[in-house]
């Protein structure tokens, strides 16, 4: 069964592993140490499964709206349903912190993510020409109110 809490600096090397097997530009461990330590706005959310962290999702909470800023699952873990629950709590977890909207970018090409968004009341909003610096790709920006 899934299990749902903040991520703490102590997850970094578990969050990076996810990270890797995730992104063809992961984030560093600088990038997540800044977010957790630095960046007052910043909230993680991790997910166990068995004891182990198989996914997360971080946005920051900025006065009323959330902006997600990534979100991945262990491969080995995608397709059961838990990045959408990552996602729901996420959600309520903003909408509980006073966020009345949030926004997201995801790659133009990334249909799978762009479905779970759909399925979860986000809507297309613009698109951020050549924002993806490993391959220039456009991003969808997606929205959703809370």
């Amino acid at each position: 069964m899934a299990k749902f809490r903040l991520m703490t600096e102590h997850d970094i090397d578990h969050i990076l592993k996810i990270e890797h097997a995730s992104f063809t530009l992961p984030w560093s461990r600088e990038a997540f140490v800044n977010e957790m330590t630095r960046n007052q706005y910043a909230v993680y959310i991790v997910v166990e499964v068995n004891e182990q962290i198989v996914g997360y999702c971080g946005m920051w909470l900025v006065v009323d709206e959330a902006h997600i800023t990534n979100v991945a699952v262990l491969p080995e873990y995608r397709g059961q349903k838990i990045g959408e629950a990552l996602m729901r709590k996420t959600m309520e977890f903003a909408s509980a912190h006073g966020a009345v909207t949030m926004t997201l970018e995801v790659r133009v090409s990334n249909m799978i993510a762009q479905s779970l968004y759909r399925k979860l009341g986000f809507m297309d909003g613009a698109i951020r020409k050549s924002y993806y610096t490993d391959n220039h790709e456009d991003a969808l920006v997606m929205w959703v109110n809370l």
